[in-house]
């Protein structure tokens, strides 16, 4: 068989073209983004976070406008939670976050309700209004544990 440099290079160029293709497509995967310069950085404070992780997305009526830049404790032992969101946002001051999921067992989200305030939030700025994520064991042990509790004051009372 002979050696085709025609031949050769074609395949080469389709060899670099499927591993450009495979990069592209496990960034996408794991959800890594160049976004180029910053957005609007807002950090909101939650009493209880759930299962809500690092790169969840912030979203305003179902739209997604960015995503959760980091999760930490703040000095007063609550969750600070950083979020990168669109930097052409016009958010009002009075806007709330809420801790929301996605289905009954779906993934967690930020949910942002903008206000109704003339004045916008800049980057660095802390959402006031927030709303913690609803834990679904705490409520179903709290109905557990007061189902019983009602049932036998009733029975007292008469």
């Amino acid at each position: 068989m002979e050696a085709s440099p025609v031949r050769d290079l074609a395949v080469g160029g389709f060899v670099l073209a499927g591993l450009a293709a495979l990069g592209w497509l496990s960034l996408q995967v794991g959800g890594i983004s160049y976004e180029g310069r910053g957005g609007l950085r807002l950090v909101a404070t939650f009493d209880e976070v759930g299962g809500l992780k690092p790169r969840a997305p912030v979203s305003i009526s179902g739209v997604t406008v960015g995503k959760v830049g980091s999760i930490a404790l703040d000095d007063g032992l609550r969750a600070r939670v950083v979020l990168d969101v669109d930097a052409g946002l016009e958010l009002p001051v009075d806007t709330s976050a809420a801790i929301l999921t996605e289905g009954l067992l779906g993934d967690q989200f930020v949910s942002l309700a903008p206000g109704a305030e003339e004045e916008l939030l800049q980057s660095g700025d802390e959402i006031q209004f927030t709303e913690s994520a609803l834990s679904i064991e705490r409520l179903i042990g709290k109905f557990v544990n007061n189902a019983g509790l009602g049932e036998g004051e009733e029975t007292e009372a008469q």
